[in-house]
């Protein structure tokens, strides 16, 4: 069963006078409602008082907050259709067509990649992430394909996520990018953390933020546009397209950080290559997925010299 979470905060210079709202969005990483309902329900006190969501902090406040657990969804097993790249007793690698949500969430209750594996693994999946996410050690992103890690055991959930931990596990992605990087190879060293303003996106930050680094290779350019094979070194939220677009080289169809294309919904990028060392065997394992059709679709589109 999940427990409450309790913090401790201590108000620094930076948060001088700001509302108590949002420095708990920022100090918490919630969205601004979140913190207000927090507030609202009695779960924040400053110096050991209740006070409002507008009250506003001085430097050397003591803030404690007590986050209740979430309310898990009962999600159920679906039949639907995926592509098994590799399975065993421990371990199963997915490879994930664009538009498929990893997890259900609100607006995306059933149809997910989690419902497909309930019914495929016969609900035989790590319960480390709850009833919501089970068996998920990293996810990626609803529009992009690609391969795709599940932990059957909570052994090897723990394995699997201790490598991501130390940067051993290996994740490659190859993406069509807007422009062409000064440096046909390099590194992308910039810290990401939740927007300030629009807590649903992240972008390069110092603020509140975590390490971010991803290494970069041009496969082939074209007019106005590149093919790249990005490595992940860390495994940030949104990580490649935040790092691109902090770059000022978006990914082709990314309307979050870039513009929306309209030969597809999403972005052109997909995860195609994962490594691993198998927490029961020690043997390293690494598997490829080839482009999908729409990458493909898009790429000669690009060698014909049409305009996208």
């Amino acid at each position: 069963m999940c427990k409450s979470s309790e913090f401790e905060l201590s108000v620094s210079e930076q948060y001088e006078g700001i509302r108590l709202d949002v420095f708990i969005a920022e100090s918490c990483d919630v969205t601004r409602s979140a913190a207000q309902k927090l507030i609202s329900d009695g779960n924040v006190n400053v110096n050991g008082v209740s006070v409002g969501k507008s009250c506003k902090l001085r430097t050397g406040d003591n803030v404690s907050v007590t986050v209740p657990p979430p309310q898990e969804l009962s999600v159920a097993a679906q039949d639907i259709p995926i592509k098994i790249v590799y399975e065993d007793d421990e371990l199963l690698v997915v490879d994930k067509p664009k538009g498929m949500v990893v997890h259900p969430a609100a607006g995306n209750e059933s149809g997910t990649l989690v419902n497909a594996l309930l019914f495929h693994c016969k609900g035989r999946l790590s319960g480390i992430n709850g009833v919501v996410r089970p068996g998920i050690v990293h996810r990626i992103d609803k529009n992009t394909s690609g391969l795709l890690m599940v932990a059957k055991t909570d052994n090897a959930h723990n394995h699997l996520a201790a490598q991501i931990k130390d940067h051993t596990f290996t994740r490659e992605y190859n993406a069509v990018v807007v422009g062409s990087f000064k440096d046909s190879e390099g590194v992308i060293d910039a810290p990401i953390g939740r927007h300030p303003i629009d807590r649903k996106k992240m972008c390069v930050t110092q603020k509140n933020s975590k390490n971010a680094v991803t290494h970069y290779k041009t496969l082939e350019r074209f007019d106005g546009y590149s093919l790249v094979s990005f490595r992940l070194e860390t495994g940030r939220t949104h990580q490649i397209r935040v790092h691109c677009a902090y770059m000022h080289h978006p990914v082709l169809g990314d309307d979050v950080y870039g513009k929306a294309v309209r030969y597809f919904d999403g972005q052109c990028l997909h995860a195609c290559k994962l490594g691993f060392v198998h927490p029961k065997t020690g043997k390293y394992m690494e598997f490829e997925s080839e482009l999908p059709d729409y990458f493909n679709n898009i790429l000669n589109k690009l060698r014909d010299g049409e305009r996208i």
